[in-house]
């Protein structure tokens, strides 16, 4: 097949796009059909498309497509941005940000640890795998409130928390991967080496809060929806192209447009348009993650993967707990928080693929291994956790009604947390009166 597709020239290029978007929706049906995310059957794809098993698609053409991990990666951040809504914070900031750094940073911590202390890796290699591990999906877990119509405090708490959770977790992953860089560059650990990439990123924000001020004037200038659309994707891109000029990761600076468009503007209906234009790209890089992925290391990633697995979950639920409990939460916060914060997908994987790029090969497709295999997990075992908390809270109020759009909110890892806080105060105002 590789030899068919090699004797096309220019035209094979074409043609493998072709099979990896046939090919992922294809996938994406059977996982449908299982109640799994669109994700998990785009990984699969990529798995058995991927050089490693059936080698229609070569690992130099998979190399060729690291621009795809850039691009993806900044409109999964600037969607990131959009959930960092300031005026939904103001009552209950103080508390969110607590729970949030008690089971984000205690959870990055142990999985480091562990990665240390009882399998013996490399440091650099238990640093990162520890910051992606803090990372939450929050589609499963809004999919599962739209579905139940749940509401109430806990609800509220869990989408505040999450909505804060993948910004810590990215800024700890940043912090983190300049460390890693610094330490592994020169072979000495050199002060100025670690402080020069994080001035980088620190650029890099404030490149990306220029960016949602211009953009914020734009889209006013602007009235045609097309017009809108690409001068949103444009400015993507060139914040990707300038990051990658200056050797940093485009998620800070892309998430800080994000948040300051948002937080200017209050305008929401730009991420909306910017999901038509995200899921094929989105597409690509899940398959392009899927086909990196070496199938012999598993056997080495078996025990670890289970390990961080397990461990993750238990942390997850102990650290939500901890911080819900110096913070008063009521009992019932304090008792399921943690089981709506398992998912894990998206922004892990996109981590994942930076991580990657920092270690040597081996260890580099280690970690992609246990991400990777461990995310597809997660998808399974994390809508389920994620639901029970809802009912053992007490937060379905009719379990009846369930929502028609379920479909779309699996598909969707940008689901706008906003509205259901939102949606949260109008109930409350009703229930008052």
């Amino acid at each position: 097949m590789m030899e068919f597709l090699d004797s096309l020239g220019g035209s094979a290029i074409l043609l493998r796009l072709c099979i990896m978007s046939i090919c992922a929706f294809l996938f994406s049906r059977v996982t449908k059909l299982l109640k799994m995310p669109n994700v998990t059957g785009y990984i699969l794809c990529g798995i058995v498309i991927g050089p490693y098993v059936t080698g229609v698609i070569s690992q130099s053409v998979v190399e060729s497509m690291e621009f795809v991990t850039d691009i993806a990666l900044a409109f999964i951040a600037f969607g990131v941005g959009r959930y960092m809504k300031l005026s939904n914070f103001k009552a209950n900031f103080g508390k969110t940000a607590v729970i949030t750094l008690f089971e984000t940073l205690i959870t990055m911590t142990v999985i480091t640890l562990i990665m240390i202390y009882v399998f013996k890796l490399d440091v650099p290699f238990s640093l990162l795998i520890g910051a992606i591990g803090g990372c939450t999906a929050p589609a499963s877990t809004i999919m599962n409130i739209r579905q139940l119509k749940a509401k109430g405090d806990f609800v509220k708490t869990v989408v505040q928390v999450i909505a804060m959770d993948n910004l810590i977790a990215i800024i700890a992953f940043s912090i983190t991967a300049a460390i890693v860089q610094a330490s592994t560059s020169g072979g000495t650990f050199d002060t100025e080496v670690v402080l020069v990439p994080l001035l980088l990123n620190m650029i890099g924000i404030a490149v990306g809060v220029a960016v949602g001020f211009l953009l914020s004037y734009l889209i006013k200038a602007i009235k045609a929806g097309d017009s809108i659309l690409v001068v949103t994707v444009a400015i993507m891109m060139i914040i990707a192209y300038v990051c990658s000029i200056m050797d940093i990761s485009p998620l800070l600076s892309s998430m800080a447009a994000g948040i300051t468009y948002i937080n200017v503007s209050g305008d929401k209906k730009l991420y909306k348009l910017i999901n038509q234009v995200a899921p094929p790209i989105l597409m690509l890089f899940f398959v392009t993650s899927g086909m990196k992925l070496e199938i012999t290391m598993l056997s080495s990633a078996g025990l670890i993967g289970l390990v961080y697995f397990a461990v993750r979950i238990i942390v997850k639920y102990i650290s939500a707990y901890f911080g819900s409990t110096v913070t008063r939460s009521t009992m019932v916060v304090r008792r399921y928080l943690g089981l709506a914060l398992i998912p894990q997908a998206g922004v892990s994987i996109g981590l994942c693929a930076l991580a990657t790029r920092m270690l040597p090969e081996q260890m580099g497709s280690l970690l992609s291994a246990v991400i990777l295999s461990s995310a597809i997990l997660y998808e399974i075992v994390g809508p389920v956790l994620s639901k029970a908390s809802f009912y053992l809270s007490g937060s379905v109020k009719d379990i009846k009604k369930k929502s028609e759009n379920v479909e779309e909110c699996i598909d969707e890892e940008n689901e706008i947390i906003t509205d259901t806080i939102e949606e949260n105060r109008v109930y409350d105002t009703v229930e008052k009166k």
